[in-house]
């Protein structure tokens, strides 16, 4: 800023001296630097842990945090080559864009986490039908891989009906290649939304706040057969004795229902207009 020394220390409250100290000590590490940057420069893909033991072996007694400190200090952090995640979702694929318009047209199916009371990991994987809100099922594991999702989901085409779509986020378990194949064999369109927008799936999200109110933050599980039983207990009340606001405050189930007999039922008189009589079907004379 064009100031003196004097009027600078004098703004700061700063001596003087202090701006003119320059360590005198000698660098007591010069010949252990040394040591290390020949070893490194031998052993190019070593880190600090593996440097200690090599300067252990010609008879040093050093501390590995020492060497981590000079390592660090002159630079020699061994770079590695992240690999790049190609993201598959885009937006197009939101609830809000591609809304289901009928039962078993999208399915979406998303993962959430609690634990058990010792502390180890409990993972869920939730099954939803967007348009009658049905929970399809709740799977309960301590890892839940691309062949758990593919078995999940085998018995639910079996049971259900194979749907059009099926929505989730880019986690590892639904873009991974054995589940894509998988699908593309049965003619179900994966849809994955933008990574980092979980309101492009909204229905799973609404569906495991619900989850996640009423059941993981009330129970302590104390295993995985106990949070099975549990989960199965709370989809069953879910589907048919929790009313709905989404839809009339019908249950899911009362809801799918409806539907499939509206569906299955033959038009009524009314319904045979102009527009949509076929001629050729009435008999001559008529």
């Amino acid at each position: 800023m064009e100031l003196s020394e004097r009027r600078g220390c004098q703004v700061l409250g700063q001596p003087r001296a202090t701006q003119r100290y320059r360590c005198k000590q000698a660098d007591k590490d010069q010949v252990l630097v040394a040591a290390i940057r020949r070893l490194a420069q031998k052993h190019p893909r070593y880190g600090y842990r593996f440097i200690t033991a090599k300067l252990r072996q010609e008879g040093w007694c050093v501390n590995k945090k020492r060497v981590q400190r000079l390592w660090q200090k002159e630079g020699l952090q061994v770079l590695y080559k992240r690999k790049t995640k190609r993201s598959r979702g885009h937006s197009e694929n939101a609830c809000f864009v591609k809304k289901a318009a009928f039962i078993n047209h999208v399915w979406t199916v998303d993962f959430i986490q609690d634990q058990t009371q010792d502390g180890r990991t409990l993972k869920f994987l939730t099954v939803l039908d967007e348009y009658s809100r049905e929970s399809l099922a709740i799977e309960v594991g301590r890892s839940l891989r691309a062949k758990e999702v593919i078995a999940v989901l085998e018995y639910l085409f079996a049971v259900r009906g194979v749907p059009r779509f099926i929505r989730s986020d880019n986690g590892p378990e639904f873009v991974a290649q054995a589940i894509r194949g998988w699908l593309d064999q049965r003619g179900v369109g994966p849809l994955y939304i933008e990574p980092g927008s979980p309101w492009e799936n909204g229905y799973a999200e609404s569906f495991q706040g619900r989850f996640r109110d009423e059941l993981l933050d009330r129970e302590l599980f104390s295993s995985v057969r106990e949070a099975k039983v549990l989960a199965e207990q709370w989809r069953l009340d879910y589907n048919h004795h929790r009313p709905h606001s989404r839809l009339g405050y019908k249950t899911p189930a009362q809801f799918a229902a409806a539907c499939i007999a509206s569906a299955s039922a033959p038009p009524s008189p009314r319904q045979y207009t102009r527009e949509n009589v076929d001629h050729s079907l009435i008999p001559c004379g008529t």
